[in-house]
């Protein structure tokens, strides 16, 4: 009966060192991460938002999402959670072979204990960002002005030719700048662009008498969309400059608008200053547990 009992035992002492042991190393056992975001803008169909933990200097997904309600909580490995210095939240194709993030990093921020303050700081620092935009209807004239500069926006200073006045950082790869006008049904897009000294990747509305001047802008004379009436008086209109994804196929702005304006009443040469819009910039906390 002693002998028994001494094997009970010693066999229990080993299956409960075998439990710790396994506790200790079991790499299946999940954590709560927490995201508790404001800002951010549904993407559409075509485009989820994806968290990632940075460990070891590599990016480890927790998970993709559509819905911009928050707060939102995902099951992360504990161990890699544990060891994350970092958040970064990426925009990815709904549709997605490609197992690493996107170049479009929209939010990050490092880990102080178990919770990470995230910003956009990652896409560029807007703290200081400031224009100018003129109104004037360079495709539309010859050798004299055709006495309707109240339909197109311009962004810079007017002269000969315009030139540049923008103070926004240089976009690092996957974003790009695009001009926006608040018109009856919505904002129309003046183009997208990524250099502040030469035109802008489209002429969606620009009349064909002459190509454009060396700065982003746009001419309201032809293909108006449905409910909106051409040429667009531009005079009183909101002007917005946003910070869009690349590939981006959305026909409004994207969250991120860091400079807007409305439209004074004079035409070149006088300008109209952007206000600094630092509160379209979205934040928030990430938290481990």
């Amino acid at each position: 009966m002693m002998k028994k009992m001494i094997l009970a035992v010693l066999t229990l002492g080993v299956f409960a060192l075998s439990c710790s042991s396994d506790d200790d190393n079991n790499t299946s056992v999940n954590s709560d991460l927490t995201l508790s975001l404001d800002g951010l803008e549904a993407l559409g169909d075509d485009f989820v938002y994806e968290g990632w933990i940075i460990v070891d200097g590599s990016p480890v997904s927790t998970g993709t999402f559509s819905s911009v309600t928050f707060p939102q909580t995902f099951s992360v490995n504990t161990v890699q959670l544990n060891s994350a210095t970092a958040f970064v939240l990426s925009v990815e194709p709904a549709v997605d072979s490609d197992p690493n993030p996107a170049a479009t990093k929209v939010l990050s921020g490092d880990f102080s204990g178990n919770a990470a303050a995230v910003n956009t700081n990652l896409v560029g620092d807007f703290s200081d960002a400031s224009g100018q935009f003129f109104l004037r209807t360079p495709t539309d004239e010859t050798d004299e002005n055709n006495m309707n500069d109240q339909n197109g926006v311009w962004f810079g200073t007017p002269g000969t030719p315009p030139t540049p006045n923008f103070v926004l950082p240089i976009l690092p790869e996957g974003w790009a700048y695009e001009g926006w006008v608040v018109g009856e049904t919505g904002p129309l897009t003046t183009g997208t662009f990524t250099n502040f000294d030469t035109v802008d990747n489209a002429a969606p509305f620009s009349a064909t008498v002459q190509s454009g001047p060396p700065v982003p802008g746009e001419d309201f004379f032809m293909n108006a969309p449905e409910g909106e009436t051409f040429p667009l008086d531009i005079r009183g209109r909101t002007i917005v400059i946003s910070v869009e994804p690349v590939p981006d196929n959305s026909p409004a702005p994207f969250a991120l608008k860091p400079l807007v304006g409305t439209a004074g009443n004079e035409t070149a040469p006088s300008v109209h200053a952007f206000d600094l819009n630092l509160a379209s910039l979205p934040v928030g906390s990430v938290t481990r547990n």
